[in-house]
């Protein structure tokens, strides 16, 4: 498992700067050459406390602040595939390279039996040795100054009706729908990890897709909210009201992101069944590809658009199957005339033509994917 590079022990290091101190008294060491060698680089500055007002994120001091940056898949699917935790390396370097492509934000995806370390689970890859790693992970970002978002990917629960993405229970795969049996106390777990952490943001669920599976939209939309029995769906529900009171009884007062329904493609009826917030520190969260049904600034303009007027906005992935930027451009552009945020799937070195990935290295060299998002986030006026 990656870890940060170990830094000298205190009084070594105190020692060091005696001993120095002494050759330039002698005569023996330039003062010039002492204060740079082995200097540690500035550190940076520590993401903003993040809170809705309107349909504005701001910061504590009431500044806009737009999430903008990249998703770093692998502990969504590493753990229960059963070989590590990550995809990858999520060493210090790693990170900075994520922070040189002017990224303020990271979103960490996670899987659920491997937080909670359920029996199914490799126990190396599972439970505290997860969530140590996770932490670990979250601590990295926010050392580069960026911003982690740490959401559920995958979840318990068989589903196997229109769109399933695999017959399995366990969570190795996308389900509709949170369950009602493990996803609260998921929640409640997560955000008591970090609800002294008010910087980490919460995303409540990757991609719901009940409206595959319900007869209508607007059974699809109550699904969403509320859970329960919901037509289709052989398991019990965790709606994202569960998931937020979930958070909230924690005492956790984080940002917290809900995604609509259709792979978080669709926010039509996000506005009518929004969660009630008790901390009033939600977000709408949205995803697109260029195979989306909604792809269009069309479809944009008559279905993003209202919600952004509300709520904050936040395109927690956007990418092409194409290995070239030009639909994300578009996305970009219309998300920052809206003044939305918007986040690149994915910080990973895989094929960018049959699942969008932004780097050929994680060094950061970008693949023609991921130039696209890297030029334009270092063109803007942040």
């Amino acid at each position: 498992m990656p870890r940060p590079p170990r830094r000298r022990p205190r009084l070594f290091r105190t020692l060091a700067v005696l001993a120095g101190a002494i050759l330039i008294a002698a005569g023996l060491a330039m003062p010039s050459a002492l204060s740079t060698a082995g200097a540690a680089p500035a550190a940076a500055a520590p993401p903003p406390v993040l809170h809705a007002e309107g349909n504005r994120l701001v910061d504590a001091e009431g500044a806009a602040h737009r999430l903008l940056g990249v998703n770093r898949s692998g502990g969504e699917f590493a753990c229960v595939q059963g070989y590590g935790i990550f995809d990858g390396p999520v060493d210090d370097a790693s990170v900075q390279a994520i922070a040189d492509w002017k990224a303020n934000t990271v979103r960490i995806p996670l899987n659920e039996e491997c937080w909670l370390g359920t029996d199914n689970i490799d126990p190396r890859y599972a439970g505290t040795n997860y969530t140590s790693a996770i932490e670990d992970l979250v601590q990295r970002v926010q050392d580069h100054g960026m911003t982690p978002i740490v959401e559920l990917h995958w979840s318990h629960g068989r589903y196997t009706g229109n769109s399933a993405g695999c017959s399995d229970v366990h969570a190795s795969c996308q389900k509709p729908m949170p369950n009602a049996q493990y996803t609260p106390a998921f929640w409640t777990s997560v955000a008591s990890t970090f609800k002294d952490d008010p910087a980490v943001v919460l995303d409540l669920f990757n991609e719901p897709y009940p409206d595959r599976a319900t007869p209508t939209t607007e059974q699809a939309w109550d699904c969403w909210r509320d859970g329960g029995t919901c037509p289709g769906i052989d398991y019990e529900v965790a709606g994202m009201q569960d998931l937020l009171d979930a958070v909230r009884d924690t005492g956790a007062k984080n940002l917290v992101l809900a995604a609509g329904i259709a792979y978080s493609n669709d926010l039509s009826g996000w506005l009518e069944h929004a969660p009630t917030d008790p901390a009033g520190n939600l977000a709408a969260a949205w995803h697109v590809y260029n195979f989306n049904a909604c792809s269009t600034a069309s479809c944009w303009d008559a279905q993003l658009a209202p919600v952004a007027a509300e709520v904050p906005l936040v395109a927690g992935e956007i990418g092409e199957n194409t290995c070239s930027h030009g639909f994300i451009d578009s996305v970009m552009e219309w998300l920052d005339s809206h003044q939305a945020s918007y986040l690149g799937w994915t910080w990973n070195t895989w094929n960018c033509s049959s699942g969008p990935a932004l780097i050929s290295s994680y060094d950061g060299t970008p693949t023609a994917f991921g130039a696209g998002l890297r030029d334009h986030l270092r063109a803007l006026d942040t």
